[in-house]
């Protein structure tokens, strides 16, 4: 079978069994989709042999390129022992070495490791623990949960509990628990008109009065710290994060940081929360963990936390939570690879310099006429697209111009994905200055053929 056929053979395979995530299927079976077969440092392959630099990171989650030499040795040296075998009852050298290295790294405080498979379980996972911590402590009310307009903290049900993305979430509304919601802090769109500096933050005085009103039934508040990343690459304004952890303490509530994505590095600190110094008393984790290789997450607690669940069995003090996979392994084995190669590597503090270039190019996209707003944190990045600069009047949904873009990208060998009017820019973080320089200016060159 030749190249043509053989693609041919897997689009009608595609067509008839696969069903996409967040892709409408009618309109993706009448497209030619890039089938890709290979990845080398930052880029994919695709069947006819073409090279596009992956500009998301395989949705975020390739943080030292495809093919890592130790990640891949790492893997193949695990399945030559034992791929799987539960946490229930036994445990394993992987997840207990991980565990360790995750909690020296991690912010302070963070003492405990409850392994699961992504982000949405690392997040329901904390959402029982902050729920049923409460329970133990003996005080029943605290059973309701705060989050941002504009969240995005995963797709099952307790996660879309605390999501704040109509466009996601609105139709699961009656399977969904009641939480309350605190505006975002989206200064280029701010929900009460104000600018930053000038506002001093009133968003942070909007949610202190919601926790002032609501805290005795609030178990915990949910929060994306930096970056609220499927919300738009939305970055919240120096101090806001801190503000956050200062009023869960005045409150007595619980604060669970959502680091599925900004974490491992992605912001240009391994945490994102280390940024402004604060230490959640949960801490979420997926995405990068394994460097982009196997699924996995992980949800991180105080002792303070864990040691509410301590007791005799009969206590039923138990977090009764588990998955099949928890703590897989090979997935444990690939983490500590990942892990390791950050330190070999010097990956963050190679990446400073890089992130001074990002910036730089980025403030030109940031002149273009169509272009309302441009947000950095790190190697994350959301170029707004807008159908006037001097009002922000948005494009409509019809008009799918971010989506024309990132065709125009992909044209040009550039892989990337767009979040509404948003361009979404995450490469790994191993990505060369010639690459980046290649990124950024396929992708000015891509907003300019889409917008003008």
């Amino acid at each position: 079978m030749n190249i043509q056929s053989y693609k041919k053979n897997i689009e009608k395979l595609d067509r008839e069994y696969l069903w996409h995530p967040f892709t409408q299927m009618k309109e993706w079976s009448e497209e030619s989709p890039v089938i890709i077969t290979e990845g080398r440092g930052s880029f994919l392959r695709d069947i006819y042999g073409r090279w596009y630099i992956d500009g998301v990171s395989s949705i975020w989650v390739t943080l030292h390129g495809h093919r890592q030499k130790e990640i891949d040795n790492a893997i193949k040296d695990q399945v030559g022992r034992i791929s799987h075998s539960t946490l229930l009852g036994l445990t394993h050298p992987p997840a207990a070495t991980l565990a360790e290295m995750i909690v020296k790294l991690a912010p302070k405080g963070l003492s405990r490791v409850f392994y699961s498979d992504n982000g949405s379980t690392a997040v329901e996972i904390g959402l029982k623990i902050a729920f049923q911590y409460w329970q133990h402590k003996g005080n029943r009310r605290k059973t309701k949960f705060i989050s941002l307009n504009n969240a995005y903290h995963g797709d099952t049900v307790g996660a879309v509990s605390v999501g704040g993305i109509d466009l996601f979430h609105e139709i699961f509304s009656p399977l969904l628990f009641k939480s309350y919601k605190a505006p975002s802090p989206y200064c280029f769109r701010c929900e009460f008109g104000r600018e930053h500096p000038l506002c001093r933050l009133l968003c942070l005085e909007k949610m202190e009065e919601a926790l002032k009103k609501h805290n005795e039934k609030i178990a915990a508040m949910i929060i994306e710290p930096l970056v609220q990343g499927a919300g738009g690459m939305i970055t919240s304004p120096p101090g806001y994060l801190k503000g956050v952890r200062r009023l869960c303490n005045k409150y007595k509530v619980l604060m669970i940081a959502d680091e599925v994505a900004t974490g491992f590095g992605r912001t240009g600190k391994m945490f994102a929360c280390e940024h402004e110094n604060v230490s959640p008393d949960i801490l979420c984790l997926a995405k990068g963990i394994t460097g982009g290789y196997l699924p996995l997450a992980a949800t991180l607690a105080t002792e303070k936390i864990y040691r509410a669940f301590l007791g005799k069995y009969q206590d039923l003090k138990t977090f009764f939570h588990g998955h099949t996979y928890t703590g897989n392994q090979l997935a444990c084995a690939a983490a500590i690879a990942n892990l390791n190669v950050f330190k070999k590597q010097r990956t963050l503090q190679k990446m400073q310099k890089k992130i001074e270039i990002l910036q730089k190019d980025l403030d030109k996209i940031s002149g273009f006429r169509h272009v309302g707003d441009v947000r950095q944190r790190g190697f994350m990045v959301g170029i707004e697209l807008v159908k006037d600069k001097r009002s922000g009047e948005p494009y409509q949904l019809k008009d799918k111009i971010s989506w024309k873009a990132c065709y125009k990208a992909r044209e040009k060998g550039l892989i990337i994905r767009p979040l509404g009017n948003v361009i979404v820019l995450m490469p790994p973080l191993s990505i060369s200055r010639q690459e980046l320089r290649s990124l950024t200016r396929i992708t000015a060159e891509a907003i300019k053929e889409a917008t003008e």
